[in-house]
């Protein structure tokens, strides 16, 4: 028994997925059926594609939810969740591995999500950057500081939060954050300003397409991004899902809220980005990767 974790963006890697396309019989067929419902081959991308093909927001996103999802499917036999949870994208893997949405569905459902991103990425002038060594309070009147629009994005772990917003204002949110003590205040390379108000054009086309998919009864609660509180109800499910795209992603607050209910084992599936939070928070917590 584990809760089940499933990193989101950024946990890209050149050649994923191949290893476990050449093993396995059962991650062929459903890669099989991922270049089927996408209409084009994403396993070729995944398995030959390069950095930059990879770091594509449309690519990226049903990229690390295969990685995932598969793996999580050749294991699951052996794996009584009892509960879910994902960073950002990976809250829409956590919801097809507790049975809401069907894979077709939730890979659908990630397309989408992730072309709506894209465009609104393409329409506004947004970026994001890493603030670290500083309580979270500090990075939020840094924000505050700094003026619309920059806000606090991935409550990441203790000492990690990534802002985000226009372009101008992030440089500024992180000289400033930089004059108070931060280690580190680095503007990422990223094409967009995620889980800001800069996404809204994204999340109202994530909501036409939510509200098109069919959901189903979860078969353990899941901790949401929006407020790292566990649910087993659908329509919660469904809001807090849309407005987790210009909403921060609570993971501190997830990790401890999740300790503090009693779980004690997890399981990341396709990367050790989420473990590696874990630890800030507590080493001694038995945390596996698959």
């Amino acid at each position: 028994m584990a809760v089940l974790l499933f990193p989101g963006q950024g946990s890209q890697y050149v050649g994923m997925g191949k290893d476990l396309y050449e093993s396995s019989s059962v991650a062929r067929k459903w890669y099989d059926n991922a270049d089927e419902v996408l209409d084009y081959k994403i396993s070729e991308v995944m398995f030959e594609g390069s950095e930059e093909d990879l770091k594509q927001t449309k690519i990226t996103q049903p990229a690390v939810f295969l990685n995932s999802i598969i793996r999580y499917y050749i294991n699951k036999d052996n794996i009584v969740p009892t509960a879910v949870a994902g960073h950002s994208l990976g809250e829409l893997t956590a919801l097809v591995a507790n049975g809401v949405l069907s894979f077709e569905d939730g890979l659908t459902l990630v397309q989408r999500r992730a072309m709506a991103m894209q465009e609104a990425c393409d329409g506004t002038e947004g970026t994001m950057a890493a603030i670290l060594g500083l309580e979270d309070a500090v990075v939020e009147s840094v924000c505050n500081d700094a003026g619309d629009i920059v806000v606090a994005a991935n409550y990441n772990c203790p000492g990690q939060l990534v802002i985000s917003g226009s372009i101008d204002k992030i440089e500024t949110a992180a000289e400033l954050a930089k004059e108070r003590g931060a280690k580190r205040a680095l503007v990422l390379n990223v094409n967009g300003a995620f889980h800001s108000p800069l996404m809204m054009s994204a999340q109202n086309t994530l909501k036409d397409a939510i509200e098109q998919t069919t959901f189903h009864d979860p078969t353990c609660p899941i901790y949401q991004n929006v407020n790292a509180i566990p649910t087993t109800d659908l329509d919660t499910i469904k809001s807090n899902l849309i407005e987790q795209l210009t909403s921060p992603v609570r993971w501190t607050q997830t990790m401890h809220n999740m300790i503090s209910d009693g779980h004690k084992d997890y399981i990341e599936f396709g990367a050790k980005v989420l473990s590696g939070f874990f630890k800030r928070v507590d080493r001694k917590l038995d945390i596996t990767q698959l």
